[in-house]
């Protein structure tokens, strides 16, 4: 006769991480590590680097998992957690903010004009956008949702969400070109 494990729930495994049981920690690093893995490796060069920050993430994740509150989701939270550790390393290793990278059709901005803005120009660049189109822009961009969960979070459609990330980088690909250019003219 086999034996299944039990599935444990999102709170199960956040009490058994709390009070430090092993088997919780793995379980709930296997469950979030597939789509933890997939936003990093949108922004790690290599998989071996990806992993480290990753790990580097969920230790984070566990370090502060009493500071979770149960508000929102839970995911979410562990995704914030994970950019920031993704942000750390880039500000580290770089000093600069190189892991936003904008699509294909932004590439006609000078490709120094990135290495010239430091991380605390792209954030400010990123909150100077409208309140949706900035929302959506972190959402895919920074956090890895889809058009169509983002849709389902914010209760617009997958459309709107989409015209929401291409105006958030249209109007990102123009900041960056006007503080390229004017860095220049003097």
């Amino acid at each position: 006769m086999l034996f299944r494990k039990r599935e444990f729930t999102e709170e199960e495994l956040i009490e058994g991480c709390l009070l430090n049981d092993r088997r919780c920690q793995e379980m709930l690093y296997r469950r979030f590590f597939p789509k933890m893995m997939s936003m990093v490796m949108r922004y790690a060069q290599d998989e071996q680097r990806g992993m480290e920050i990753l790990n580097n993430g969920f230790l984070r994740v566990f370090k502060k998992l009493e500071q979770y509150k149960g508000i929102g989701s839970f995911e979410g939270w562990i995704r914030r957690i994970v950019y920031h550790a993704i942000s750390d390393y880039y500000k580290k290793e770089s000093r600069y903010l190189k892991f936003i990278v904008l699509d294909e059709k932004d590439r006609d901005v000078p490709t120094d004009a990135l290495d010239q803005l430091y991380y605390d120009d792209i954030i400010q660049l990123v909150d100077a956008l409208p309140e949706k189109s900035r929302e959506v822009f972190k959402l895919h961009a920074i956090e890895g949702y889809t058009h169509e969960e983002i849709g389902a979070l914010l209760g617009i459609s997958d459309g709107t969400s989409k015209w929401h990330l291409s105006n958030a980088r249209s109007q990102l690909k123009k900041s960056i070109s006007k503080r390229y250019k004017s860095s220049y003219a003097g």
